[in-house]
């Protein structure tokens, strides 16, 4: 009886320093560190490799800029992120995906995406590196005459996110857009899009007071497309048209 009591004050003291941890991320009193792990489902060229480690640079000072515009009070050079890429690491299986919605499946998701992450994280070493989130990008090469697929799910709430995505040279940063959406699901915001996947007005634009309304300068990062016409829109053309909107910045506490 001792020793259940000794492991289950242990277990009770772990899952609130956890949850202390998530929650203490969305303070930001401090940068947060985050894991881009690229794993190849299928191998990659070289070349593509290096491009989204350089495009991921780029990701991280336009995440930072978004936070500026609202953390006005911040110390100057104070950024919300840090990006370390780890990888590319090669998988034999997909990522597993939410197959039913009940608490016994979603629980079977989370033990069997833990088993998925612990055989990526082993081969990449970041298990042990302090990162506050880690983002999964699962690489694949396009095919020439195909539609890029790009696509992801995450814990709201949690650590893990993970995008799929095909690779190209047109797809990098929206591969790198969709892994940054993911991310914010773990830091607790929602979609901004409805049931069609069209965005939602006013939360999931980037600018929703701009007169005229159409065309948007960009695309709010939880809604991932961008209103063209009040009929059409497309996705991001780069990383320069992400933007973080007022409901998503309250969301993971940029603002009050």
């Amino acid at each position: 009886m001792t020793l259940l009591l000794i492991v289950l004050a242990g277990v009770v003291l772990w899952a609130g320093n956890d949850w202390w941890r998530r929650h203490q991320r969305k303070a930001w009193q401090r940068q947060l560190r985050v894991a881009l792990v690229l794993v190849e489902r299928e191998p990659i060229d070289d070349a593509a490799a290096r491009a989204l480690r350089s495009r991921a640079f780029e990701l991280e000072r336009r995440l930072n800029h978004e936070y500026a515009r609202y953390a006005r009070g911040a110390a100057p050079g104070h950024d919300a992120f840090s990006i370390v890429v780890e990888g590319p690491v090669a998988s034999g299986d997909d990522p597993p995906r939410v197959a039913e919605q009940d608490v016994w499946g979603l629980l079977r998701h989370s033990y069997a995406l833990w088993q998925w992450t612990r055989r990526i994280d082993r081969s990449a070493a970041v298990e042990w590196r302090g990162y506050d989130a880690r983002v999964y990008l699962v690489l694949r090469p396009a095919q020439a005459d195909g539609q890029a697929f790009v696509e992801g799910e995450s814990e709201d709430g949690g650590r893990v996110g993970v995008a799929l995505a095909d690779v190209r040279d047109d797809t990098l940063d929206l591969a790198l857009f969709v892994a940054a959406h993911e991310l914010f699901h773990t830091l607790g915001a929602s979609d901004k899009y409805d049931a069609t996947g069209r965005a939602s007005f006013p939360d999931g634009f980037a600018a929703p007071e701009q007169s005229p309304l159409y065309p948007q300068p960009g695309a709010e990062l939880m809604a991932r497309n961008l209103p063209i016409s009040p009929t059409s829109e497309r996705p991001p053309a780069s990383l320069t048209e992400l933007f973080v909107g007022a409901a998503t910045a309250r969301e993971i506490g940029w603002t009050p």
